[in-house]
């Protein structure tokens, strides 16, 4: 957890600066005022502890008027050295408006206020004390501003790259909720389109063989009633991600490949070569909705032709293929085809790495995609 000012210091801040300077400077003046020594400093009068106030006084508009702040305070440090008050925290007004000045990006300001500071002390120390000082002196007033603006720089930066770090952040946040987004309308699509679509075959066979083959039509009806309730069920699934305390993922997987098919039709059917295996969840969604899609354009645009679904499992990828029968048939699928179906699989096997071709073959269409498996979920050369 970051650590951040308690509320009080804020307000409270030339208050704190001001009892420093005046309990500091009262401190300072006892090492300093000695009565016949031309190089003593004055004592405090009702003027220094005026100019001891003023200062911290102004820093009070130090968020509204930083750089009028700025300039008021130098001036003040700048008259309680020159009228030969004794030295001490009453350079610490002046600290803080530099601080504050580079902290809300009025730098150049800053630079100017501590250069002309510097400045005048050293024509201060040079050409008014009667005895002049050397370097050494003018090197410590120095240095301490170039410290003081060192300290402001370093935490101006880390200001901004907290500020940074959170924006980007939440914009990854608005990236990932939008992708999420994407995802779910992929979802809903791939869902929706596949039942309406079966729906829709089957109900269109039950109307035509009720009079003649009711048994048939009963058959037609029993499918179109799971095809709803399953529907239902993935939609709840669906709906459930959004949920703060559901899985951030669908659930669509290989292990309901079958039932995906046995309630397609009986013109549907399936194989499987190599040796079937786990896969990351990303690969078995993509490959489930890919011939789910699939499926769903042979029942709209080749009503009539059977489909067969084939599962690849190489050593490196997973290879999706799904075959129909409706060549002649009107309204089979073009290589694009018509809407945003063909689109998405491409979209889906994009995402992860492979590829997806579409189009007529010899005795009808084909969709076949190339899904990559990620190296640790490769088998082992090891296993039995």
């Amino acid at each position: 957890m970051r650590a951040t000012t308690p509320r009080w210091v804020e307000p409270m801040l030339p208050l704190l600066v001001g009892t420093v300077q005046i309990w500091g400077s009262l401190g300072a003046q006892r090492g300093q005022v000695h009565p016949g020594d031309p190089l003593s400093r004055v004592p405090l009068d009702p003027l220094g502890f005026a100019l001891l106030v003023a200062g911290p006084l102004a820093l009070t508009l130090r968020r509204s008027r930083p750089v009028l702040t700025l300039w008021t305070v130098a001036a003040v440090t700048v008259l309680y050295v020159y009228l030969g008050y004794s030295y001490g925290p009453a350079f610490l007004g002046m600290m803080v408006a530099l601080f504050h000045a580079v902290q809300t990006g009025h730098r150049r300001a800053a630079y100017t206020a501590g250069g002309t500071l510097w400045l005048c002390y050293v024509a201060y120390a040079t050409w008014v004390l009667p005895t002049p000082m050397g370097l050494f002196p003018h090197a410590g007033v120095g240095s301490l501003i170039l410290v003081v603006l060192t300290i402001a720089e370093v935490a101006r930066a880390r200001r901004e790259q907290r500020a940074e770090r959170e924006r980007v952040s939440r914009e990854e946040a608005r990236r990932q909720a939008s992708e999420e987004r994407l995802s779910m309308a992929r979802e809903l699509h791939d869902v929706l389109g596949h039942s309406i679509s079966l729906i829709h075959v089957q109900a269109s066979t039950a109307l035509h063989l009720m009079d003649e083959h009711p048994e048939q039509a009963r058959t037609a009806l029993t499918t179109i009633k799971q095809a709803s309730k399953d529907v239902l069920t993935e939609m709840r699934s669906l709906l459930g991600v959004l949920r703060e305390d559901a899985p951030r993922s669908p659930t669509a997987d290989l292990s309901q490949l079958d039932d995906l098919v046995e309630r397609t039709g009986p013109w549907a059917a399936k194989r499987v070569t190599g040796a079937p295996r786990p896969l990351p969840p990303g690969v078995e969604r993509a490959a489930y909705r890919i011939v789910q899609e699939s499926l769903t354009n042979v029942a709209k645009h080749a009503p009539g032709a059977r489909a067969t679904v084939t599962l690849e499992y190489g050593p490196e990828r997973l290879a999706v293929r799904v075959e129909d029968t409706g060549a002649g048939v009107p309204g089979t699928l073009s290589g694009e085809g018509g809407g945003n179906g063909i689109p998405g699989m491409r979209e889906r096997a994009a995402a992860l790495g492979g590829t997806l071709t579409a189009g007529p073959h010899a005795s009808g269409f084909r969709v076949e995609a190339l899904l990559p498996i990620p190296p640790q979920t490769l088998p082992s050369k090891d296993a039995e």
